[in-house]
């Protein structure tokens, strides 16, 4: 009878790299569950669980067999009608078959398929020990894990991601013997490196994280978090101010200690004069400090460090952790007060110097592109022409000043800073810095106009150019950042209500574009010279290609915030002008969704939509909605009334359709269905007299033409 008891895998490690170790955690995790799973030994994989620290992966997963169930094994031989020689006797190849599987011919079984008759062979052996097969399984996890470049060390033949020097394999209390990666499993794991550097011997799996938390190791991530938070918190009390830890800096740190202890550090208020946000990333991209602020938001003189000891002396880890912060922070005082020197817009003659992309000329061609469509799209939306074109013209600037090109990350906040410095208007320098918005996933759009405008014409710019010379996104290719371009270039007209024809706009941004970039890729004639090419159709093919890798962008956009995606697919058959637009038919059809009337009118759009869609194909002749309804042909009341309710409904409806409201349009052709119903319940839409069926054709056009100035109501799931 198989025991179940916990099991413990534990590999011990040099420091493994802090970004990749959440990761690797998973991938250990799955790889044994899956190896586990693979050779059918029950186990309750639900409830498996990964650990990790800077020097070990580990997992524990309860309720592990003993032994694999009994085994079926069925080896499939050679076809009857060729095993049997023509007086039935067993050829050459079925005497070997049987030999192989260490039976007489007479113990082979026969299966019939539908392709013919084939000798087999079955047997029940008994499962493996899980001590047999678990260092097989761990050496398959191990090889699974996603390391790039995985190291040698000594002169081993083996390769991780960092040397390893111990391994624990513990089922329940009893060793799990085996080899992996020229370790031999036991039960001494190992505690941290200073405070407990002696082995530690772990009595079972059950008890190991609390071993390790004897010996001064938080192994379970999530366990190291919760301190480091709370150490934060407790030296922040200290002085009263606000430590800002986010959670890529708190993932970050966790997966460089092991026993996290906060201390409380400061600096020279001088620097202080520098621009926080270069401080900031100071602190939390080079050193992995906590920055801390006072309660209006601005940075204070001091810092917390998370050390991985519990010292007798922390004043000696401050010393250190702000003798290494100081020469950070000069570096950057000194970038800024040089950076000072030099007015922003003097940057913009060195541009030239910058290429941008081959096809597409400098970062300062690049500059006046986006100026000219910014003071196109300033002008349709109500903002300062002038502004925006100058804020355009120093868009790329800071990307030249020292402090940029020590922290990339910077880029537009300086342009804020120093067009500041220089007086240039406000708005022009809040927009330098904000047109970058959003910058990641849950970031925000910019929340000024003339940063708005700028943000749109920037990636319009990015967008129509990287298309033009061929370099769109491919699989997970995307060096250019397209998608996120046209993610924030959606986000920005939605959320900043632009009304703005998308077509319209990325036509202009083609325009503007040197003609060699839209040649890039055309190939040559047999004759060596580049072909005639219709640039008007150049043009129109890549915009369709662009609004098209817009609105999928859209397709997440939306899903995100709960929409259904029939939802999304019936606004998208009708192609809205701008975005806006799009967004208020969406949030428009998904109010529909829930009317009550909304599956019977759906399904009869369907119906309608197959109706006319077989008459076309028919006649050749689609019906139109500007075909005239004749009263004189009606041979019915439900006919009647379905053109006296849509005549009412469009009258109704009118006024809430040019203003764009949408919601109220769908609630009142909703009031549709009784008409609708009774239509189809009553009238033979393919009446023998033509006439007749030709208005009632029409009549059914106009239907579906009313709910089509909103959406294809008949991609909802009726």
């Amino acid at each position: 009878m198989s025991v179940a008891k916990s099991l413990l895998i534990e590999l011990g490690t040099e420091e493994l790299p802090p970004k990749a170790l959440d990761e690797l955690s998973a991938a250990f995790l799955r790889g044994i569950c899956d190896g586990l799973a693979k050779r059918g030994i029950e186990a309750a994989l639900d409830k498996a669980k990964a650990y990790c620290s800077p020097r070990r992966l580990a997992v524990h997963v309860p309720h592990v067999a003993t032994t694999q169930p009994e085994q079926s094994v069925e080896r499939r031989g050679p076809a009857v009608n060729a095993a049997l020689d023509a007086e039935g006797k067993p050829g050459k190849a079925l005497l070997g078959f049987a030999q192989s599987c260490g039976v007489a011919v007479e113990q082979l079984e026969k299966l019939e398929t539908d392709k013919g008759a084939w000798f087999v062979f079955r047997a029940v052996k008994p499962g493996q020990t899980l001590a047999a097969l678990l260092p097989e399984i761990v050496d398959e996890a191990l090889k699974g894990l996603p390391v790039p470049r995985p190291m040698r060390w000594a002169d081993h033949d083996y390769a991780f991601v960092r040397p390893v020097h111990w391994l624990v394999m513990l089922h329940g209390a009893d060793i799990v013997d085996g080899e992996v990666l020229g370790l031999t499993s036991g039960r001494k794991s190992r505690g941290h490196r200073f405070m407990h550097p002696q082995p530690v011997h772990v009595a079972d799996a059950d008890g190991w994280l609390d071993a390790m938390r004897s010996a001064k190791v938080l192994a379970d991530p999530a366990e190291r978090r919760a301190r480091i938070r709370d150490e934060v918190a407790r030296v922040a009390k200290e002085t009263g101010d606000v430590p800002r830890l986010d959670e890529s800096l708190l993932d970050e740190i966790a997966n460089l200690v092991e026993w996290p202890v906060a201390i409380a550090c400061g600096f020279e208020r001088g620097f202080l004069a520098v621009p926080q946000e270069a401080l900031v990333t100071t602190m939390e991209t080079n050193q992995k400090f906590v920055p801390v602020f006072d309660a209006s938001g601005k940075l204070t003189g001091h810092f917390i460090g998370v050390a991985n000891i519990d010292s007798k002396q922390p004043a000696e880890i401050r010393k250190g952790y702000e003798r290494v912060i100081r020469p950070r922070f000069a570096d950057a005082k000194f970038f800024w007060d040089e950076d000072l020197k030099t007015p922003l817009a003097s940057y913009q003659e060195q541009l030239k110097h910058v290429t941008y992309q081959q096809a597409l000329g400098s970062l300062w061609d690049k500059s006046v592109r986006v100026a000219e469509l910014a003071r196109i799209i300033a002008n349709r939306v109500g903002v300062d022409a002038g502004a925006a074109t100058r804020a355009a013209s120093l868009s790329k600037c800071d990307l030249l000043t020292r402090m940029v090109g020590e922290f990339p990350e910077l880029q537009g906040v300086m342009g804020r800073y120093y067009a500041s410095h220089d007086g240039e208007p406000v708005e022009v320098a809040v927009a330098l810095d904000s047109y970058y918005q959003p910058r990641f996933a849950r970031d925000g759009i910019a929340a000024d106009r003339l940063g708005q405008v700028l943000a749109v014409a920037e990636r319009l710019d990015t967008l129509a150019g990287i298309f033009a010379v061929g370099m769109k996104p491919g699989g997970n290719k995307d060096p250019f950042a397209l998608r996120r371009a046209a993610l924030g270039l959606a986000r920005t007209l939605i959320e900043g209500k632009l009304e703005l024809d998308l077509r319209a706009v990325f036509v202009e941004a083609l325009e503007l574009l040197p003609e060699a970039a839209l040649l890039v890729g055309v190939k040559p004639g047999k004759d060596g010279k580049p072909p005639a090419v219709d640039m008007g159709q150049r043009r129109a093919a890549l915009v369709t290609e662009l609004v098209d890798f817009v609105l999928d962008r859209l397709r997440g956009y939306y899903a995100e915030q709960g929409c259904p995606a029939e939802a999304y697919e019936a606004v998208l058959a009708v192609r809205p002008d701008t975005l806006p637009d799009f967004d208020r038919r969406l949030h428009a059809v998904v109010e529909f969704g829930h009317l009550p009337e909304a599956a019977s009118l759906a399904a009869a759009n369907k119906r309608v939509a197959n109706i006319l869609r077989k008459q076309a194909e028919e006649s050749g002749e689609p019906t139109s909605a500007r075909d005239m309804v004749d009263p004189a042909h009606f041979e019915g009341d439900a006919e009647r009334a379905l053109a006296a309710a849509l005549e009412a409904a469009g009258r109704e409806t009118g006024e809430a359709l040019g203003r764009g409201d949408y919601t109220s349009v769908l609630k009142r052709l909703a009031q549709l269905q009784a008409p609708v119903d009774a239509f189809f319940e009553q009238v033979l839409v393919n009446a023998e007299d033509p006439a007749v069926r030709r208005n009632r054709l029409a009549l059914l056009e106009r239907l579906k033409a009313a709910f089509g100035a909103v959406a294809d109501i008949a991609l909802l799931r009726g």
